[in-house]
């Protein structure tokens, strides 16, 4: 017999600087809570790779550029995290009663 462990509530976010996940998200809440957080997110990291798109890039450092890159990722990483826990929730299977 194949035992299944219960999902955990507090899903890590996806990190590289810590060894130790410290950003959760909360598998419980609502699914308009989770969407509205990962659509401010993405509207966010849209918006900030738009305003880079249209700026000079002679007008930046290397390193600007690298800082940039790593904010959209980032941000975008954010938005992937968030969209795979409401996937999660979308396809559970409603347990019987």
């Amino acid at each position: 017999m194949t035992t299944q462990n219960p999902p955990r509530r507090f899903t890590p976010m996806s990190q590289t600087a810590t060894d130790y996940p410290v950003l959760l998200i909360d598998s419980d809440a609502p699914l308009s809570e989770l969407q509205a957080c990962a659509s401010e997110r993405l509207n966010a990291a849209l918006a900030y790779l738009h305003l880079m798109a249209c700026s000079n890039v002679s007008d930046y450092a290397e390193h600007d550029i690298n800082t940039v890159a790593n904010t959209a990722r980032i941000m975008v990483q954010d938005v992937t995290d968030v969209f795979a826990v409401i996937e999660r929730r979308g396809f559970e299977v409603p347990a019987a009663s």
